[in-house]
């Protein structure tokens, strides 16, 4: 059958259902238990036989969708779903009415019914509802991926997510396991004392980070605002108003290209602290990323494609130089000699290298050789202060700042500052930021005069960092892109959506 003619048969179903005088559309369904909670409570055939599950007495009502249908003469076995969960319903001519019997005849894989019973077990060892009422719920007009094989082009999955969810368990329990480490990153910040509130996603003027904004307008106002790339100067402001613990969880938007890791709308969390430094930042960090793998995961130790992670604190410890040394296998003392950094770096083919400082080379020099090798959990330290415009520098050198970004599974997953707060110094970076800007770089920050003023008010010593949400659950997931843990990626448009021929439609990864 072609797609249409599936859906005229389904039609014709669904009109020989009405006339039957159901209810095709019903507000409500009838319903007691929910699938996961009957397969959590009654699943265990050795704990709940037969015996003892119609010993019980209890007739249900679950609602599913249903995913198979087999018949067996005068009886029916189909399985529903809902949540992940399947449950199994068993249908016999002589225990339903011939209404019901003539509805379960006009179902198709993909509908939504309500079936009424008591609980039993097949020989199988299945635990089933044996149906005594059905209720039609929902027609599907289109029938579901071919059962066998579900759901296999990645394209196809990311843009009809929904079908993806029906027929990979396995996407489903990704995004259920999203859900709860999104929350117990929550309960985690909320133990440690922190307030969470929201800041704009709408700003006049962007920054807290080095990217390309989205662009859009406000018309009452008649005024360009930019979706934010980070909440981090709002969130300051908070800081300088008296908030001693704040943070956030909450999108970001960067104007930048598509990757398996990165994605132009994103999750981050950011939080701050008054009165801490990036050594605090450290340990609320392994602790946060150690409790999510043992409570939600439920181990330490987690598989990353053919590798295994462990998340056991305390996490390794690295300066940037001594990364490039390492993994670049450098002599480290010569990566303190300006000439020889700019060597490594044409050795490395490098582009620009005359053009750049010697700070933004080291930084070119660890992404080249160290960072794809950081696998275990690591904090890189000691940043060239050209790559962190809003970070203290470290004390006696004020080449380098007092940052760390933590690796994990060669990624970077976190981004902590001991953050600047001499609104002199601050003012002298954003110049300089600027300047940037004025010479070609359209990723570099533009002045936030309003930000200047409320570090002028008081801005006490800070810790504060970025966690990206998505790399994260990524990790602890063992998901290979952003796409597999983002419900509903960007894409292309089919060429159908842009009014083209099929012959012009672009590829989409």
């Amino acid at each position: 059958m072609q797609p249409n003619q599936y859906r005229d048969a389904r039609l014709d179903k669904l009109e020989k259902l009405k006339a039957l005088g159901l209810d095709v559309w019903p507000r409500k369904a009838q319903r007691t238990h929910g699938l996961a909670e009957l397969a959590a409570t009654y699943a265990d055939a050795e704990a709940w036989p037969n015996e003892k599950l119609e010993g019980l007495g209890l007739s249900v009502s679950v609602m599913g969708r249903v995913l198979t249908i087999r018949e067996m003469g005068k009886s029916v076995f189909a399985h529903l779903t809902e949540n992940g969960e399947k449950v199994q319903a068993f249908f016999r001519m002589n225990d339903m009415s011939e209404a019901a019997w003539e509805t379960l005849k006009l179902l198709d894989m993909g509908d939504f019914i309500s079936v009424t019973g008591p609980l039993m077990r097949t020989k199988t060892g299945e635990l089933s509802v044996r149906v005594k009422e059905l209720q039609f719920l929902s027609k599907a007009l289109l029938p579901l991926p071919e059962k066998w094989h579900g759901l296999q082009d990645k394209e196809q999955r990311y843009r009809q997510r929904y079908l993806d969810l029906i027929s990979n368990g396995d996407v489903l329990k990704t995004f259920q396991t999203r859900s709860r480490i999104v929350s117990a990153v929550r309960r985690f910040m909320e133990e440690q004392g922190y307030l969470e509130v929201e800041t704009p996603m709408m700003q006049p003027i962007p920054g807290g980070a080095t990217a390309r904004p989205f662009i859009t307008h406000h018309n009452a106002l008649d005024m360009d605002l930019y979706l934010r790339i980070a909440p981090e100067l709002y969130l300051k402001r908070l800081i300088v108003g008296g908030f001693e613990k704040v943070f956030e969880i909450n999108r970001n938007f960067r104007n930048e290209g598509l990757s398996q890791r990165h994605n132009p709308e994103f999750t981050m969390m950011e939080f701050y602290a008054a009165g801490q430094d990036l050594r605090d930042m450290m340990a609320l960090t392994e602790g946060l990323v150690s409790s999510l793998a043992k409570d939600v995961v439920g181990s330490e130790t987690l598989p990353w494609g053919e590798q295994e992670i462990s998340y056991a604190a305390p996490f390794r410890r690295l300066t940037m130089k001594d990364a490039i040394a390492e993994y670049g296998h450098l002599d480290r003392h010569l990566l303190e000699d300006g000439d020889c950094v700019r060597t490594f770096a044409k050795a490395a083919h490098i582009e620009d290298v005359e053009k750049k400082t010697v700070g933004t080379l080291l930084g070119d020099l660890f992404e080249h050789y160290a960072e794809k090798q950081l696998i275990q959990p690591t904090f890189i330290t000691d940043y060239p202060i050209e790559l962190s415009p809003l970070t203290k520098t470290l004390e006696g050198d004020d080449r380098f700042v007092d940052r760390f970004e933590l690796f994990i599974g060669g990624m970077e997953l976190a981004n902590a500052y001991s953050e600047l707060n001499d609104p002199i110094d601050q003012m002298g970076r954003f110049q300089a930021q600027m300047d940037e800007r004025e010479s070609g770089n359209d990723e570099a920050m533009l002045l936030d005069q309003d930000f200047i003023t409320s570090l002028e008010h008081g801005f006490p010593p800070c810790g504060g960092e970025g966690i990206g949400i998505d790399r994260l659950v990524m990790l602890l997931t063992n998901s290979a892109s952003i796409r597999d843990v983002i419900l509903f990626p960007l894409m292309r448009p089919h060429s159908a959506e842009r009014g083209e021929s099929p012959a012009k439609q672009e590829d989409a990864t």
